[in-house]
């Protein structure tokens, strides 16, 4: 007789993954590798440099609402691979998504107030960001699955308004105060004095 505890064969390996396409409000924290190049505007500790010459956002993105609340997704954010460009416009394709769903931008939207929408002054912009994800799934390290991150949902998606919670609300750019707090020298992020043995 085969019961639950003696044989394993239908045993999951990872039961606890977000299913792939799942769309979340999510927040970026992104957790500081220490690396600065201020020449590629990399500056405030934030970006991470691998062994291999990589260079990343470390992102851990947090599930907001809804019955994955809480979980974090942990995905790397492509700024520089020493193997080619593709990397590094695949990370700028996802901020750019990011920062569309976070600030309710069509992604076809090319006016003034949406070009200025997509620029920050610096990683910390990013750092905080609440925007809606498509989760995917990806492997890690060892070749497991795992969930990961690779794109926004911007406005132009049927349910981006009922996740972001925002039905009816638009972008609404800061007011003027708040753009002259901005001139304040910003503190920087201190180094992280350890890395993961995977990030080594």
């Amino acid at each position: 007789m085969t019961g639950l505890w003696n044989d394993f064969n239908d045993a999951q390996s990872n039961t606890n993954l977000i299913p792939k396409g799942t769309l979340a409000k999510v927040r970026l924290t992104i957790r500081p590798g220490g690396f600065d190049d201020p020449s590629q505007g990399w500056t405030g500790g934030y970006a991470t440099r691998g062994a291999t010459g990589a260079v990343y956002l470390n992102g851990e993105f947090t599930v907001l609402e809804g019955p994955y609340a809480r979980r974090k997704i942990f995905t790397l954010i492509g700024l520089h691979s020493p193997k080619g460009p593709d990397w590094a416009n695949m990370g700028r394709s996802l901020v750019r998504g990011m920062l569309n769903s976070a600030r309710g931008i069509s992604d076809k939207d090319t006016s003034p107030e949406a070009q200025a929408a997509r620029r920050i002054n610096g990683f910390a912009d990013l750092d905080g960001l609440e925007f809606v994800a498509r989760i995917d799934i990806g492997s890690d390290a060892m070749g497991e699955d795992k969930n990961a991150i690779r794109a926004a949902v911007t406005p132009d998606h049927r349910d981006y308004a009922q996740v972001m919670g925002t039905a009816g609300h638009g972008y609404q750019p800061p007011a003027q105060p708040a753009l002259q707090q901005a001139a304040a020298p910003q503190p920087t992020a201190p180094a992280a004095p350890g890395r993961p043995a995977w990030a080594q």
